[in-house]
This record gives C-alpha cells, sequence and structure tokens, in this order.
C-alpha cells in the first residue's frame, strides 16, 4: 500500500507570517476607509508591534494610538482580519512536489485554528484538488485540536490502512508528532518558520528532521 502522507499547514506549506501580513493589509485598509487613517502607515505600525511584542494585544496598541481603544473597535479589527481573503502562496518546494506526490499517494491535511480563518488559507493556496480531505481540527471541536489524535483516526478509518502506513509532516515539536510517535505511524519535521529552533519535548519530536520539503522525497524513499 502507498504511505499516506498527511501535512501541516501553517509554516510547512507556506510561510504564516505572510497571511498574517496580508491580515494586517485587510485591517489597515478598512481603517483608512473608516477613519481616514493612511493605511501603509497603519501597516508598518501593526508589522512593527508584531516585530517587538509578538503576537497579542496588537490591534489594542494600535487603536489605543489612534485614541480608538474599545472592545468593539478591537472586535472589528479582529473580524476583519480573519474575514479577509487572504494573499498567500505555497512555499517554492511544497509548490513543485505536492502534485507529484499526489500521483502517487493518498494526500491528507490536518490543521489547527479557527475554522473560518483555516479554510480561507485552503482555499487561498489552492490546495483542495490535492488532497483527498482537509481536516481543520476545530471542525470536531477545541479538544481535538493537535496533538489529539482524533483527525487522524478519521484518516485511517477513511483508508483503512495501518498506522504504520502513516506519515505526518509539520513544524511544530509541541504538537504535531506526538499522536502517530505514540501509534506506530511515521513523523517528519521540517525546520521551517517560528518553531525552526523549538527544542522538543521527550516523546515529541519527530522521527525524522529535514530543511527543507525538497528533502522529504528521499525520506519517504527509506520508510
Amino acid at each position: 500500500m502507498s504511505l499516506v502522507l498527511i501535512f501541516d499547514l501553517d509554516d510547512t506549506l507556506y510561510d504564516e507570517r505572510t497571511y498574517v501580513e496580508s491580515g494586517f493589509r485587510a485591517v489597515a485598509a478598512e481603517a483608512e476607509r473608516r477613519f481616514g487613517w493612511e493605511a501603509k502607515a497603519s501597516f508598518r505600525m501593526l508589522r512593527k508591534l508584531l516585530d517587538e511584542n509578538g503576537r497579542g494585544a496588537i490591534f489594542n496598541t494600535w487603536l489605543e494610538s489612534h485614541g480608538k481603544l474599545s472592545k468593539a473597535e478591537v472586535k472589528r479589527a479582529l473580524a476583519v482580519y480573519r474575514a479577509h481573503t487572504p494573499e498567500i502562496h505555497l512555499n517554492a518546494p511544497a509548490k513543485k512536489l505536492l502534485p507529484k506526490l499526489a500521483r502517487n499517494h493518498p494526500l491528507y491535511l490536518i490543521t489547527d485554528g479557527n475554522k473560518l480563518v483555516q479554510q480561507k488559507k485552503i482555499d487561498a493556496l489552492g490546495l483542495a484538488p490535492l488532497f483527498r480531505k482537509t481536516y481543520v481540527t476545530h471542525c470536531y471541536g477545541v479538544a481535538h485540536a493537535k496533538p489529539s489524535p482524533r483527525c487522524f483516526e478519521l484518516i485511517r478509518a477513511r483508508e483503512k490502512c495501518a498506522w504504520s502506513d502513516m506519515v505526518y509532516v509539520g513544524d511544530n515539536p509541541a504538537k504535531d508528532f506526538l499522536p502517530l510517535n505514540r501509534l506506530g505511524g511515521h513523523t517528519i519535521r521540517v525546520l521551517t518558520g517560528c518553531h525552526a529552533k523549538a527544542i522538543a519535548r521527550p516523546g515529541y519530536e519527530a522521527q525524522h528532521v529535514i530543511a527543507s520539503l525538497e528533502e522529504l522525497p528521499d525520506v519517504l524513499a527509506a520508510l
């Protein structure tokens, strides 16, 4: 049986930072329309806040700087951010590799996060034709986000395969690899994105580590 290949989304198939910046542009454009604030200046400030403070109260700080901080305005900014159609693209290795893999393997996606946000990313990246099914874990309840094995179990039932026939490719050792490590599947970590330097807890690291998806075919050939 062909290996069943399951991929993470954010920072595995595309650079998640590009999604965040796309959302910032949407929020900045809405603020320019409503308040007359220059969109480019708002975008630069939002990006600066992200670089300096990480994710968190970015919109709060930005709105406060304009004297517009309120729960309603923060909620509106978040709604615009989540509902926007993102300008994002598959990273070069994923764009080249996924169509080739799809010809020889069943492909699946498992991703955590807001249902609307993740589905918009999937649509923007044009992933549906390549994957037999894409699983947004929050559709099954927050309790079934990774490292819950729930979506892996659904794929196994759908494919009628053994755990040893399943491979998960992701980037985040805090949650991506524990399910299949425990169940007898294969796990591959790609060192991309914000978790590239993260140190995994015992049992959480992938069985194989690669610098780029370009190295994935060689690892698969050895399984």
